[in-house]
């Protein structure tokens, strides 16, 4: 029910409430004064009720809204509440208990400013280029905020409800140091020492073919991403004829010579290195392939131009009865030689093609005339 304030009653003569025990409560409810007597629009800030006969407050009300009770006096002198958000101006609080309502105090809401953001951390505070690396800012008045990394957002920004601390995911940037603003309704701050962008390190998804001749000199292909500025090794030897794409997703090159066998392949990055999986199989080179001589017959005295048709004939040497050729070249793909035979005896000689792979003889041999 409610109590009907009745001036010339002193509020503080004892009397006795009516269905309670008989004790000397007050005969009525009063306030005294609210400490402090203004606060923010916002409200959330902790407000003390004085006053007597408060036992039991089941209610307090700001303006008609209700605050949160969160202490009360056992002996009924006071009431600690959070005062509810409201708009700016004086209104009247006003205490509910079980015999009835207070007298009124007034109190003022004054208009506060939002405090704007402040930092104290980023952790981590460098990641990859290609973005997508969780983080964490740690300040003040976090709260609504939206964080850039070099003008771009970050992505699944959530912040807590003291908004103390805010999470989210990196935006791809550029290699090197980038501004890092966070903005809130309330003003921006740039976070010290802004956020440091690093290439990620390579990644290899296929080295094809992965199997080639132990005298080297084989093409190949490697496929991935970051691999801009990559060298390669096999078997700790540097490629040759490294090259790589654009977008870093394709590097092409020629192998050195190695052993036979199984060899690790390594691409190094400015970021980082990557060991191929598998490795690189080293093999015997296949031996020469000799299908024509032409002319298959010359003179004694040497000088006359010969071509060898075939296959596998790169690093070829051709010896007549023993005695090397002259003038030996042989064409890119290995399918053909040139060159000079030199002098022998009369009559037919064995001719044999030499190369890294082993030796083959020419049928028919070469005769001399």
């Amino acid at each position: 029910m409610s109590a009907v304030i009745q001036p010339q009653v002193d509020p503080q003569s004892p009397g006795s409430w009516p269905g309670g025990d008989g004790g000397n409560w007050p005969r009525y409810p009063r306030l005294y004064e609210a400490i402090p007597d203004s606060g923010p629009t916002s409200g959330g800030n902790t407000v003390l009720l004085t006053g007597a006969g408060l036992q039991g407050t089941s209610q307090v009300t700001f303006g008609g809204i209700p605050a949160t009770i969160v202490a009360q006096d056992p002996s009924g002198g006071s009431v600690t509440v959070l005062a509810p958000p409201h708009a700016a101006g004086t209104v009247q609080i006003i205490a509910t208990t079980p015999r009835g309502n207070t007298n009124s105090v007034s109190y003022t809401y004054t208009v506060v400013p939002p405090s704007g953001p402040t930092v104290s951390a980023l952790v981590p505070n460098s990641g990859s280029t290609a973005g997508g690396t969780a983080f964490a800012i740690i300040g003040t008045h976090l709260t609504g905020a939206t964080v850039t990394f070099n003008g771009m957002p970050a992505t699944g920004v959530s912040i807590n409800a003291m908004g103390t601390v805010l999470t989210g995911v990196t935006p791809p940037g550029p290699v090197g140091n980038v501004p890092v603003v966070v903005t809130t309704p309330a003003g921006s701050t740039t976070v010290p020492g802004g956020y440091t962008y690093t290439a990620p390190p390579p990644v290899v998804t296929l080295l094809s073919p992965s199997s080639g001749s132990t005298a080297g000199g084989m093409a190949f292909v490697i496929t991935g991403s970051s691999l801009s500025g990559a060298v390669v090794t096999f078997n700790g030897v540097a490629a040759t004829g490294v090259s790589v794409n654009a977008s870093g997703t394709a590097l092409v090159g020629f192998t050195p010579a190695g052993p036979l066998g199984n060899v690790p392949v390594v691409v190094t990055t400015p970021a980082g290195s990557a060991t191929v999986a598998g490795g690189y199989t080293y093999t015997a080179p296949p031996l020469p392939v000799v299908t024509l001589l032409a002319p298959s017959a010359g003179s004694t005295a040497g000088g006359t131009a010969f071509v060898i048709t075939g296959s596998s004939l790169s690093g070829a040497v051709v010896t007549f009865n023993g005695v090397a050729a002259t003038g030996v070249s042989v064409n890119a793909s290995g399918t053909a030689l040139v060159g000079f035979t030199p002098a022998g005896p009369l009559g037919n000689v064995p001719v044999v093609v030499t190369t890294p792979g082993g030796s083959t003889t020419v049928a028919g041999g070469y005769t001399y005339v």
